[in-house]
């Protein structure tokens, strides 16, 4: 549905998720230095990273999609340098962001050895 080469930018700190459209339009001119009409797809988490809204310009007017996780966390890409406002992904990156939550690692039980036992 989102053309490959549309630009997305994932916002670096996470944020208050109660702005709407004209809240999250002005932390793209004054946070992420980005042009909310361009056209480009602008991420925002928040805190607990179980919430995103998506804003775009879609030549019309602003598009917001909002998702909560019932259950989990989204896996938010972390910025590559330090003191990045915004963290640009890939269409596919962002697919498999919303599709959902990321397990953690697996852990290993480790089982006790009996007294005599070989290692």
């Amino acid at each position: 549905m989102i053309p490959a080469r549309m630009a997305i930018y994932v916002a670096a700190e996470r944020l208050d998720l109660r702005r709407s459209f004209d809240g999250l339009s002005g932390v793209v001119r004054e946070v992420l230095r980005e042009d909310p009409l361009s056209g480009a797809l602008f991420m925002f988490f928040n805190k607990a990273a179980d919430r995103v809204k998506i804003l775009w310009w879609d030549r019309t007017g602003y598009c917001l999609l909002y998702k909560r996780l019932e259950r989990g966390t989204f896996r938010v890409p972390q910025g590559l340098e330090p003191g990045a406002t915004r963290i640009p992904i890939e269409a596919s990156e962002m697919a498999r962001i919303l599709e959902g939550i990321q397990l953690p690692p697996a852990k290993q039980r480790t089982r006790a050895l009996e007294p005599g036992s070989i290692k």
